[in-house]
């Protein structure tokens, strides 16, 4: 690092921190000390002063404390010139996180953000319960890493392929600047939902992103508030962020850099950067020169994910819209529709089928009736979407878990919105994918190029037909439905009982070191996205991968579920952390839990059972925590007798908690989950003797505290009340 760098950075950080000084003895001045201070929709208070110090912001006086620690980690100015100033410039970046922190601290309190730019609301912090419905794609490489973007593009037209390249490589992309305004003119759609999150409007903001990264910590890894040294060893090898930096540098500007390199976060620019020696850091300060700045754009994002080392999975589809995970989630408003298939009183299928090798010609895609041109714009057509495979390897009961993918697959490009599969597939496309050239045929090409990606392994051929005439759709449609019943009874029959082998799952190790997942026929993974033969089919595709299978062994407890091989499978892989792991306790020796789980369950001592929260229930619970907070508690690959991660289908299974009283144990309930799966458990219900058990079961609309739980149950009589003690 040049000496013209780190003296950048220590002004830099001077500056900052008396600005936070200045801007906190205001607001005290006006506000009082006692005016509340928190980020909404998180709950660890100011993360990044609550990670690296423990120490606790709710008031504005509380901000005090971390002002005056910052500055008593500012070195001075340098007045040698010829010294390197690395381990100066990194105390000055981590001065500067704190008075960042501080600054949007005080501008929360004083009713300054969020932001709203052009009509546009910036989304400041990430919500917590964001963090967690990323956590899947997190893990299982969807979502391969961070971007921060910095400042100003060149253009408008070099923001918007920055941002483009970024996403179809499926990394999160959170902004910080004038960015945002150029994207925005742009018409690029900004949101959790396509990656691309504007966290504010100047370079402050970007203490967001460090926010975020902490989190993950808290929330995957488990690292304890205040651990300074294991949350930036964290963030350095399991978050894999960079800053990229547009437009001039300045003094502040280094100050953030130098606290991102504190995070492990390299940083690139595409302004003139003063020599740097690279035996000085340890972490990248790179600029990129180019002829030109579309070329210089593409060396950008290029030099990002080398000097990272990010891989992205990068699929070359052959359709004319943008292609890529990020793209996943769009929302497809009624005023922006060109054609939908499906939804309400619509008609859309998926199914995928086995066929003879020789009946199935490789890269043949058809549509079958009128394509998008031949219909009225907003209209509602029918579609079916038949995909045949055939190989070697291929397996009837392959096909649900292959089938299952098409969601995530058409979800991919750009201007799509698919929901829902089977039989309820309902898919959207807007008006400005089919203006550049969109149509129903390139839906057959997502499917063929992917399939062969993803399963190439065991799949040889395929081909797909799509169909838009509404008498063959009607007329497929019900020999689709055949094929879901058959598999369905199919698996309905398997048991834990009837197999020697559960399957595991660790690709969370990725964020929780010493997690395992062990997968049954009746219990999914914790996330839910992982059923039993969703792993044996990744075993069969990848041997060496992250689903193994794990011969059950000697049974040492079957009503707990606790089997000698899978302790020892389960002791040899988390890092020999976990010596006893039963499947069907949540008392003794329960599962660990990672950070994706779709719900968490905890005992009610007072109600003699317990209560499960789902990621997407917001609320208060009676144990007067939220979901973020449990999670707190029960993630990060440790065993909590008593709490417990998992999946929101597991609550109908037969082996559901049960060597502790099974579904007739839970007595509060989350409402959304009530709702989604209610024929699911008015089946588990009646087969445990209690058709009534869900009326009896709270949930946010009845009961926020624990006396109003009690006194629900005891009006409504609830089996729990009576049975045998939990502890």
């Amino acid at each position: 690092m040049s000496e013209s760098v780190a003296i950048c950075a220590i002004r830099g950080a001077h500056s900052i921190v008396a600005r936070a000084e200045e801007m906190l003895r205001e607001a005290m001045a006006v506000i009082g000390p006692q005016a509340p201070v928190s980020f909404p929709a998180t709950a660890y208070y100011l993360p990044v002063l609550y990670g690296l110090t423990g120490h606790r912001v709710e008031k504005l006086g509380d901000l005090l404390w971390p002002l005056e620690h910052a500055g008593g980690i500012l070195p001075p100015l340098p007045d040698d010139p010829k010294l390197p100033y690395l381990e100066e410039t990194l105390r000055a970046g981590m001065a500067t996180l704190f008075a960042f922190e501080t600054i949007e601290g005080v501008r929360f309190a004083r009713g300054e953000q969020p932001e709203v730019r052009e009509g546009f609301l910036l989304n400041g912090p990430i919500d917590d319960a964001q963090i967690r419905s990323w956590g899947v794609q997190m893990v299982d490489g969807r979502m391969v890493g961070f971007a921060v973007i910095i400042g100003e593009a060149k253009t408008n037209e070099v923001a918007v392929r920055i941002v483009r390249q970024f996403q179809s490589m499926g990394l999160l992309i959170l902004l910080c600047g004038s960015i945002i305004d150029q994207l925005l003119e742009e018409g690029v759609e900004l949101g959790y939902n396509t990656f691309v999150v504007p966290l504010g409007s100047d370079t402050i903001s970007a203490i967001y992103a460090i926010g975020l990264a902490i989190r993950v910590a808290f929330s995957f890894g488990n690292v304890s508030p205040g651990d300074s040294q294991q949350i930036l060893e964290y963030t350095r090898i399991r978050c894999p962020a960079f800053i990229l930096a547009l437009g001039g540098l300045g003094d502040l500007e280094y100050a953030a850099a130098a606290g991102a390199l504190n995070c492990g976060f390299p940083v690139v620019a595409d302004a003139f950067i003063p020599d740097i020696d690279p035996n000085l850091v340890s972490m990248p300060f790179d600029e990129i020169k180019a002829a030109d700045d579309m070329e210089r754009a593409d060396r950008m994002v290029k030099q990002s994910i080398q000097i990272r080392g990010i891989k992205p999975k990068i699929v070359a589809v052959p359709i004319p819209v943008p292609y890529g995970p990020a793209f996943e989630g769009e929302i497809i408003r009624r005023a922006d529709l060109h054609a939908e298939f499906g939804g309400k009183g619509g008609l859309c299928f998926e199914w995928l089928t086995t066929g003879e090798v020789d009946g199935v010609e490789d890269g043949r895609v058809a549509v079958v009736g009128p394509d998008l041109d031949d219909i009225e714009e907003g209209a509602n057509i029918p579609l079916g979407i038949v995909a045949e495979v055939a190989g070697q390897r291929m397996q009837k009961e392959f096909e649900s878990v292959i089938e299952r993918q098409i969601h995530h697959l058409i979800n991919g490009a750009d201007g799509i919105e698919h929901i829902a599969q089977r039989d309820i597939t309902w898919i959207r496309i807007n008006k400005a994918a089919f203006e550049r050239g969109l149509r129903i045929r390139h839906l057959g090409d997502i499917i063929y190029r992917n399939l062969h990606n993803d399963f190439g392994a065991i799949v040889d051929k395929i081909q797909v037909t799509l169909y838009t005439e509404r008498v063959m759709v009607e007329e497929l449609i019900e020999k689709a439905r055949a094929a879901y019943r058959e598999r369905d009874t199919r698996m309905a029959g398997l048991t834990d009982d009837a197999v020697d082998t559960f399957y595991s799952c660790t690709l969370c190790q990725s964020f929780a070191p010493n997690h395992v997942c062990i997968v049954s026929p009746e219990r999914a993974g914790l996330c839910g996205a992982y059923t039993w033969l969703d792993c044996r089919t990744a075993y069969e595709l990848n041997p060496k991968g992250s689903n193994q299978p794990v011969p059950k062994g000697r049974c040492i407890d079957q009503i707990k579920g606790e089997w000698e091989g899978v302790n020892s499978f389960v002791y040899e892989h988390s890092n020999r952390s976990v010596e006893r792991f039963t499947l069907y306790s949540l008392m003794d020796a329960p599962t660990t839990t990672c950070g994706c789980c779709e719900c968490v369950m905890i005992i009610v001592p007072e109600a003699n059972g317990v209560m499960i929260v789902s990621r997407d229930d917001y609320s208060m619970t009676p144990s007067g925590m939220t979901f973020t907070t449990l999670m707190g508690v029960v993630g990060g690959g440790h065993q909590n007798p008593g709490m417990i991660g998992h999946s929101k289908f597991y609550i109908t299974s037969r082996k559901f908690i049960s060597a502790d009283g099974g579904i007739k144990r839970v007595v509060w309930l989350s409402r959304n989950v009530k709702e989604g799966f209610a024929e699911e458990f008015k089946e588990a219900c009646e087969r445990e003797g209690v058709p009534d058990l869900m009326e009896k079961i709270a949930d946010g609309t009845t009961a926020t505290t624990l006396d109003e739980l009690i006194s629900f149950l005891e009006e409504k009589g609830h089996p729990a009340l009576g049975m045998g003690p939990l502890i």
